[in-house]
């Protein structure tokens, strides 16, 4: 039992499932705590069931909830709390500028299973940011504080931000500290980039260790957390209370359990490439739509490959292939011609340049 969730167990022994308390009880803990990043598209029911198999995280993200004067909460996002498949705390996400549906969605998301809700102040994407939403608020501190108050007030369950360092620099980086601080934040996750910097080199992780000292709230290291042993470095050198890792634990779903593993000094999992290929058919059997051809299917799985190829030595070889197959007999081809093996495989990028310039996830 991991301490951050000796709390989860006594509440489920009651009968009683407070994934609030859970989730406040996990941020006081010790141990620090692993998050699965939202990606849109990505982090979904499915996937969740997936990552929950092999090990999983500690706490789940929900992708974002598209909020603006006549939205409702998208289904499929408030399935993946109701039919939480995880049996850790769901943080349900908004993303968008508009205060009172900010605050009316805020009101109903607390009505689910949630255990906290967060601000999107990090997505880069310019059909995100171009609408002042998601890190296009990072260019209006004003608003940023503004939207924050209404929160914290209608806010009953924790209530936390997802952030980068900047719009297009980190000049302005100690004024959104300061806006934090004055609105009683539970948790702060920091991505150590800049909006305009995309998924570019260059993590400012001295900026995320200023974070967690200037904080009183736990902060969360977000940004190119690819390994077991780069993540306790991580986790050394910024004093966090946890880290968010997106991309990584598509490519290597072992590596929570393997942070873990490494922190406590056991064994480290280290899975062959049959373990691998079985990951594989079991994201593709997750992903089946009843009324998907072959094609689409192959089609949908790229997105995943995109991150798990990465892994896959040579990854240029394996990409090369992948992104051009057509149906499942050939995708399948292709991962059993590069993984019907046992060799363990490492899992991690070619190279950091390598990763992040290919990372296009939000």
């Amino acid at each position: 039992m991991f301490p951050a969730l000796a709390s989860f167990a006594a509440l489920r022994n009651l009968g009683v499932m407070d994934w609030a308390a859970t989730f406040a009880a996990a941020l006081r803990s010790d141990a620090p705590v692993l998050a699965l990043a939202p990606m849109q598209d990505v982090t979904d029911l499915a996937f969740w069931r997936v990552m929950a198999a092999y090990g999983g995280a500690d706490v789940y993200w929900t992708e974002y909830f598209r909020v603006h004067a006549d939205s409702r909460p998208e289904r499929w996002i408030v399935d993946s709390i109701t039919q939480n498949p995880t049996g850790r705390p769901i943080v349900a996400q908004m993303i968008g500028n508009d205060i009172p549906a900010l605050v009316r969605t805020a009101k109903e998301l607390q009505q689910l299973p949630t255990a906290a809700i967060d601000l999107n102040l990090g997505c880069p994407a310019p059909v995100v940011y171009r609408k002042c939403a998601g890190g296009g608020l990072l260019r209006e501190l004003n608003r940023v504080d503004s939207i924050l108050g209404a929160l914290r007030e209608a806010v009953r369950i924790p209530f936390t931000v997802k952030t980068r360092i900047g719009f297009d620099s980190a000049g302005a980086f100690d004024e959104l500290l300061q806006i934090f601080a004055r609105h009683s934040l539970d948790l702060v996750t920091v991505h150590g980039r800049t909006v305009a910097q995309m998924y570019r080199p260059g993590v400012r992780y001295d900026l995320i260790a200023h974070a967690a000292r200037q904080l009183r709230c736990p902060v969360l290291a977000n940004g190119n957390v690819y390994s077991a042993a780069q993540a306790l470095e991580v986790l050394a050198g910024t004093g966090v209370g946890g880290l968010m890792i997106g991309r990584a634990a598509i490519r290597n779903p072992w590596l929570f359990d393997q942070i873990r593993q490494l922190r406590l000094g056991q064994p480290l999992t280290v899975p062959t490439g049959r373990q691998l290929l079985a990951y594989i058919r079991a994201l593709w059997e997750a992903q089946v739509s009843p009324d998907a051809t072959p094609a689409a299917q192959a089609h949908r799985m790229k997105k995943f490959m995109n991150f798990i190829g990465e892994g896959i030595q040579p990854s240029a070889d394996f990409l090369h292939q992948i992104r051009r197959v057509a149906n499942d007999k050939d995708f399948f081809r292709v991962c059993e011609a590069f993984l019907d093996h046992e060799q363990p495989m490492a899992l991690g990028p070619a190279s950091e340049a390598e990763t992040e310039a290919q990372m296009a996830v939000a």
